[in-house]
Protein backbone atom coordinates (compact mmCIF):
# COMPACT_ATOMS: atom_id res chain seq x y z
CA UNK A 1 0.00 0.00 0.00
CA UNK A 2 2.32 2.46 0.82
CA UNK A 3 4.52 2.28 -2.25
CA UNK A 4 1.59 3.82 -4.30
CA UNK A 5 2.16 7.39 -2.07
CA UNK A 6 5.07 9.40 -3.14
CA UNK A 7 7.79 10.34 -0.94
CA UNK A 8 6.83 13.35 0.10
CA UNK A 9 3.68 12.58 1.08
CA UNK A 10 5.35 9.62 2.84
CA UNK A 11 7.59 11.66 4.80
CA UNK A 12 4.65 14.38 5.94
CA UNK A 13 3.32 11.37 7.22
CA UNK A 14 6.23 10.31 9.42
CA UNK A 15 6.43 13.66 11.20
CA UNK A 16 2.37 13.36 12.14
CA UNK A 17 2.11 12.93 16.44
CA UNK A 18 -1.44 14.07 16.46
CA UNK A 19 -4.56 13.24 13.75
CA UNK A 20 -7.71 15.65 13.69
CA UNK A 21 -10.93 14.92 12.37
CA UNK A 22 -14.22 16.73 11.36
CA UNK A 23 -17.05 14.72 11.96
CA UNK A 24 -19.67 15.19 8.81
CA UNK A 25 -18.69 14.47 5.74
CA UNK A 26 -15.43 12.64 7.53
CA UNK A 27 -16.09 10.35 10.30
CA UNK A 28 -20.02 10.25 8.47
CA UNK A 29 -21.11 10.12 5.60
CA UNK A 30 -22.55 13.53 5.59
CA UNK A 31 -26.39 12.77 5.79
CA UNK A 32 -27.98 14.09 9.32
CA UNK A 33 -31.08 11.99 10.20
CA UNK A 34 -34.11 13.26 12.70
CA UNK A 35 -35.56 10.69 14.77
CA UNK A 36 -39.20 11.03 15.10
CA UNK A 37 -38.63 12.44 18.81
CA UNK A 38 -35.92 14.94 17.05
CA UNK A 39 -32.90 13.01 17.95
CA UNK A 40 -29.92 13.62 15.28
CA UNK A 41 -28.75 10.27 14.42
CA UNK A 42 -25.22 9.94 12.48
CA UNK A 43 -23.64 6.98 11.05
CA UNK A 44 -20.14 6.33 11.93
CA UNK A 45 -18.08 3.64 10.21
CA UNK A 46 -16.77 0.69 12.39
CA UNK A 47 -13.55 0.37 10.52
CA UNK A 48 -12.50 4.18 11.04
CA UNK A 49 -13.27 3.39 14.59
CA UNK A 50 -10.78 0.45 14.71
CA UNK A 51 -8.37 2.41 12.29
CA UNK A 52 -8.52 5.26 15.36
CA UNK A 53 -7.89 2.76 17.77
CA UNK A 54 -5.00 0.96 15.78
CA UNK A 55 -3.28 4.59 15.63
CA UNK A 56 -3.94 6.00 19.00
CA UNK A 57 -1.69 2.58 20.13
CA UNK A 58 0.80 3.56 18.28
CA UNK A 59 0.96 6.76 20.53
CA UNK A 60 -0.33 9.01 18.02
CA UNK A 61 -2.96 11.71 19.59
CA UNK A 62 -6.33 12.11 17.92
CA UNK A 63 -8.80 14.79 18.39
CA UNK A 64 -12.12 15.56 17.13
CA UNK A 65 -12.64 19.59 15.71
CA UNK A 66 -16.11 19.63 14.66
CA UNK A 67 -18.56 23.03 13.91
CA UNK A 68 -21.59 21.28 15.32
CA UNK A 69 -22.57 19.97 18.67
CA UNK A 70 -24.03 16.91 18.99
CA UNK A 71 -24.04 14.80 22.35
CA UNK A 72 -23.64 11.65 20.60
CA UNK A 73 -20.36 12.89 19.00
CA UNK A 74 -18.93 13.12 22.77
CA UNK A 75 -20.33 9.36 23.01
CA UNK A 76 -18.53 8.02 19.60
CA UNK A 77 -15.64 10.11 21.07
CA UNK A 78 -15.71 8.40 24.84
CA UNK A 79 -15.82 4.89 22.71
CA UNK A 80 -12.99 5.46 20.84
CA UNK A 81 -10.95 6.77 23.57
CA UNK A 82 -10.62 10.25 21.63
CA UNK A 83 -7.95 12.20 23.85
CA UNK A 84 -10.37 15.81 22.77
CA UNK A 85 -13.40 16.62 21.25
CA UNK A 86 -13.63 20.13 20.00
CA UNK A 87 -17.00 21.23 18.96
CA UNK A 88 -19.15 24.34 18.02
CA UNK A 89 -16.03 26.07 16.23
CA UNK A 90 -17.43 27.61 13.56
CA UNK A 91 -14.17 29.27 12.61
CA UNK A 92 -12.09 26.12 13.46
CA UNK A 93 -8.30 28.00 13.10
CA UNK A 94 -9.06 29.11 16.62
CA UNK A 95 -9.44 25.54 18.12
CA UNK A 96 -6.89 24.81 16.21
CA UNK A 97 -4.31 27.22 18.26
CA UNK A 98 -5.85 25.28 21.30
CA UNK A 99 -4.90 21.91 20.04
CA UNK A 100 -1.18 23.35 19.01
CA UNK A 101 -0.77 24.18 22.91
CA UNK A 102 -2.46 21.32 24.36
CA UNK A 103 -0.89 18.88 22.73
CA UNK A 104 2.35 20.85 22.37
CA UNK A 105 2.55 19.93 18.55
CA UNK A 106 4.53 22.22 15.70
CA UNK A 107 1.89 22.53 12.87
CA UNK A 108 3.70 19.90 10.92
CA UNK A 109 3.22 17.57 12.84
CA UNK A 110 -0.68 17.32 12.73
CA UNK A 111 -2.64 16.00 10.07
CA UNK A 112 -6.04 17.53 9.53
CA UNK A 113 -8.83 15.73 7.98
CA UNK A 114 -11.99 18.17 6.55
CA UNK A 115 -14.35 17.69 3.98
CA UNK A 116 -15.73 21.33 3.51
CA UNK A 117 -14.96 25.52 3.31
CA UNK A 118 -14.66 25.85 7.44
CA UNK A 119 -11.79 23.30 7.23
CA UNK A 120 -9.74 24.85 4.60
CA UNK A 121 -7.97 27.11 7.01
CA UNK A 122 -6.72 24.31 9.17
CA UNK A 123 -6.09 22.46 5.84
CA UNK A 124 -3.61 25.23 4.93
CA UNK A 125 -1.75 24.71 8.06
CA UNK A 126 -1.03 21.48 8.81
CA UNK A 127 2.08 18.89 7.98
CA UNK A 128 -0.35 16.80 6.44
CA UNK A 129 -4.00 17.72 4.91
CA UNK A 130 -6.00 15.22 3.92
CA UNK A 131 -9.97 15.09 2.33
CA UNK A 132 -11.86 11.97 1.68
CA UNK A 133 -12.55 11.61 -1.79
CA UNK A 134 -16.47 13.41 -1.47
CA UNK A 135 -15.10 16.72 -0.10
CA UNK A 136 -15.87 20.18 -2.10
CA UNK A 137 -13.83 20.56 -4.72
CA UNK A 138 -12.71 23.84 -3.24
CA UNK A 139 -10.97 21.47 -0.39
CA UNK A 140 -9.31 18.89 -2.95
CA UNK A 141 -7.34 22.15 -3.90
CA UNK A 142 -5.67 22.10 -0.09
CA UNK A 143 -5.19 18.61 0.36
CA UNK A 144 -2.12 16.69 0.24
CA UNK A 145 -3.82 13.33 0.23
CA UNK A 146 -7.47 12.85 -1.24
CA UNK A 147 -8.36 8.99 -0.03
CA UNK A 148 -9.89 6.77 -1.94
CA UNK A 149 -12.56 6.06 0.51
CA UNK A 150 -15.39 8.24 0.96
CA UNK A 151 -15.89 9.79 4.36
CA UNK A 152 -17.96 7.91 6.82
CA UNK A 153 -17.70 4.50 4.81
CA UNK A 154 -13.79 4.01 5.25
CA UNK A 155 -11.81 7.21 4.43
CA UNK A 156 -10.11 7.74 8.46
CA UNK A 157 -9.04 3.94 7.84
CA UNK A 158 -7.38 4.36 5.49
CA UNK A 159 -5.94 7.76 6.63
CA UNK A 160 -4.48 5.68 9.51
CA UNK A 161 -3.30 2.91 7.88
CA UNK A 162 -1.35 5.22 5.55
CA UNK A 163 0.33 6.92 8.55
CA UNK A 164 0.60 3.82 10.24
CA UNK A 165 2.71 2.37 7.49
CA UNK A 166 4.62 4.94 6.44
CA UNK A 167 5.86 5.50 10.28
CA UNK A 168 6.99 2.00 10.55
CA UNK A 169 4.51 1.28 13.13
CA UNK A 170 1.75 -1.11 11.31
CA UNK A 171 3.45 -4.35 12.37
CA UNK A 172 4.02 -3.39 16.02
CA UNK A 173 0.12 -2.09 16.73
CA UNK A 174 -1.03 -4.96 14.56
CA UNK A 175 1.15 -8.01 15.53
CA UNK A 176 -1.31 -9.89 17.95
CA UNK A 177 -4.04 -10.42 15.09
CA UNK A 178 -1.34 -12.47 12.59
CA UNK A 179 -0.43 -14.44 15.71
Amino acid sequence: MIDKYSSKLIEKARKIKLLALDVDGVLTDGRIIYGNSGEEIKNFDVNDGFGITLIRRSGIKCVILTAQGAPLVKKRARELKIDKVYQNFHYKIEAFAKIKNKFKVEEDEICFAGDDLVDIPVLKRVGLAVCPRNAMEEVKAFAHYVTEKPGGAGAVREICNFILKAQGTWEKVTSRYFE
